[in-house]
């Protein structure tokens, strides 16, 4: 079902999967849905009903194997969506980094684009859970203020909260605030995974300069670093909110 020439109109479970899914969630008794596909799916009722979701995407000749390690607990997962997974398919074309509009999805009077369902992503980019939890503190910069050509570079520690050792991985994510042409409200700048023991916190390190912040001008036909304010998120995903900010100067 996934293959060239093999689009679809909806992202609905095929078929009668659906309903056998409702009709085993109804038996009161614990179940875990395994996703083995090459899209993202209608899954709403799921999420809504269903303790626990593992998407394996195309696994190969060992899923199988690789999927029974994750339920008994053998393994702990700990893979992030390289996707924003929508609601339904009247919300593609979806991503994170789009452009700021007139009214942005962070203001106060702001609701949805839609008026039948939310304009966000089921879940978004960069996210995924694990049997252990995390806490993300204290994003410091090295400095608050740099010029085009400098760089600062960004800390935050990462905190295993639970009883259980496992990876998570931490993303910074930058947005330009104003400038010669309209920027994404977020960019993907740096992620590194890490494994953590029990109650384990360890401090991560990213290095902001030239190579993160420029951009492709479609007025000078060149890479460009402009002067401005930038904000930095650190987290385990793209609505990340631990915040900080710095400036940038001209040379």
């Amino acid at each position: 079902m996934i293959s060239e020439l093999s689009s679809r109109a909806t992202l609905d479970l095929p078929g009668i999967q659906e309903q056998m899914l409702e009709a085993v969630a109804a038996t009161g008794k614990p179940v875990v849905l395994v996703l083995i596909n090459g899209r993202p799916l209608d899954i709403r009722w799921a999420e809504e009903h269903v303790p626990a979701i593992l998407e394996t995407w195309y696994s190969g000749s060992e899923g199988g194997n690789a999927i029974a390690d994750v339920l008994s607990g053998r393994v702990n997962p700990g893979g992030k969506l390289p996707v924003s997974w929508p609601r339904m398919s009247g919300q593609e074309p979806l991503y994170y980094n789009h452009n700021l509009t007139h009214l942005p999805e962070d203001s106060a009077d702001f609701t949805s684009r839609y008026w039948d369902i939310s304009s966000k992503p089921l879940y978004p980019f960069g996210y995924g859970l694990s049997y252990s939890t995390f806490k993300f503190s204290n994003l410091r910069l090295s400095t608050s203020k740099i010029n085009t050509s400098g760089k600062t570079e960004a800390s935050v520690e990462v905190t295993n909260t639970s009883d259980i050792p496992g990876d998570e991985v931490a993303e910074i994510y930058v947005h330009q605030r104003a400038g010669s042409a309209s920027r994404p409200v977020r960019e993907l700048k740096g992620f590194q995974r890490i494994a953590l023991v029990p109650h384990e916190t360890q401090t991560l390190k990213f290095s902001l300069g030239p190579d993160e912040l420029r951009f492709w001008s479609s007025q000078t036909k060149a890479w460009a670093v402009e002067p401005g304010v930038f904000d930095v998120w650190a987290g385990g995903d793209s609505t990340a909110s631990l915040h900080a900010e710095y400036e940038v100067t001209g040379n």
